[in-house]
């Protein structure tokens, strides 16, 4: 699938996935951890922010969410309605330089072609500012496949592997790699990655 197939599948299964997701899934937990690591009143962007609920609705005001599907955005408009959404694709973020504190990227960067992840974390990296954090979903396999009656639809996976996008992190710039795991929104196990831009 091509960014605009993904997109408009996104935009089919939008409402279904927000409407199917667990809220209490120790994943929303590492936000926690995460807003410790930061200064007062920190600039956060979401990205894949969805509806908003899991991530963007526990992050500071200063925020902001991203999304490639509209109806993603329509619904988190609803669900956090003093948020600063944008509409764009992760591999070319419509922000500044080093205009954020961290990044966060839930079940997202799997959706695009993994030929095209490295430049992603190149771009979470940009927007970063030095020593700003990113904590992210960490695909444990190598897979490019969609899948047919996803939420009611159908919806592309894309991912090298875990060691490859350790290592594609680190090339983007990326140091001080953690990795745990929690329960992810649709109740499965799912490992996390925390990592620093570098100076």
């Amino acid at each position: 699938m091509d960014r605009n197939e993904v997109r408009r599948a996104w935009d089919d299964v939008a409402a279904t996935y927000a409407a199917r997701r667990d809220p209490d899934g120790s994943d929303a937990a590492l936000i926690d951890d995460l807003l410790a690591d930061l200064p007062d009143d920190p600039a956060v962007l979401d990205v894949g922010c969805g509806d908003g609920a899991r991530t963007l609705a526990n992050l500071p005001s200063a925020s902001v969410g991203i999304d490639v599907s509209r109806e993603g955005l329509e619904l988190a408009r609803e669900t956090v309605p003093t948020a600063r959404l944008v509409h764009g694709e992760m591999s070319a973020l419509p922000v500044g330089d080093e205009r954020f504190d961290a990044v966060t990227a839930y079940h997202a960067v799997f959706h695009v072609a993994r030929e095209r992840h490295p430049a992603v974390y190149a771009e979470f990296a940009r927007v970063l500012r030095p020593g700003g954090r990113l904590l992210m979903t960490l695909p444990g396999g190598r897979f490019e496949t969609v899948r047919r009656g996803w939420m009611g639809g159908r919806m592309f996976f894309s991912a090298p592997g875990r060691e490859r996008t350790l290592t594609q992190l680190r090339e983007a710039g990326f140091g001080e790699v953690e990795t745990t795991t929690a329960t992810d929104p649709l109740g499965s196990s799912t490992e996390f990655v925390l990592a620093t831009r570098l100076e």
